[in-house]
């Protein structure tokens, strides 16, 4: 494949996946400009490996990938970034839900430690098996039914809490 072929699949892939990446990332760290910022970087790294890459539908697995890995990344560092941006002007992720429910389960999502958010985000929103999350966060697989159980009980609690 020439590089201008290439360049239009990526193109078209970034153009198709873009808002859904964006929307993982942002339910991944809370932050929609963390969002913005982990979707680029897993783009650039996503554009590097394209011409590699075994186009099978596994491109979204890989960014997704990418986008976890640099969120832990960010984490691990020892200093944090400015939040930017105004949480009350922000753009909900899930269009489906009424603002209220989105609101209260974003606020209890948010509320989970980060390893416990991360596996239910990527569990029961995104519908990855056990196996493939335990992979992505590079986890035992009993570590992800751990965090998850965990992680459902306390979303289970904060929002009838909330009601």
């Amino acid at each position: 494949m020439n590089r201008s072929a290439r360049d239009a699949a990526f193109t078209e892939f970034v153009r198709a996946r873009r808002t859904h990446l964006r929307r993982i990332a942002y339910a991944i760290c809370g932050d929609w400009h963390r969002a913005d910022d982990l979707v680029q970087t897993a783009l650039v790294k996503l554009y590097v490996a394209w011409p590699r890459l075994d186009r099978e539908g596994r491109e979204e697995a890989y960014v997704r990938t990418i986008i976890v890995r640099a969120d832990i990344d960010e984490h691990r560092r020892s200093w944090r970034r400015e939040r930017a941006g105004l949480p009350e002007v922000e753009r909900p992720a899930r269009e489906e839900l009424p603002a209220e429910e989105r609101s209260a389960l974003f606020d209890a999502l948010q509320a989970l430690p980060t390893m416990q958010r991360k596996v239910v985000v990527l569990r029961h929103w995104l519908g990855l098996s056990v196996e493939e999350t335990a992979h992505e966060l590079r986890i035992s697989q009993g570590t992800v039914k751990s965090h998850s159980s965990r992680g459902l009980a306390a979303l289970r609690e904060t929002l009838a809490a909330r009601d």
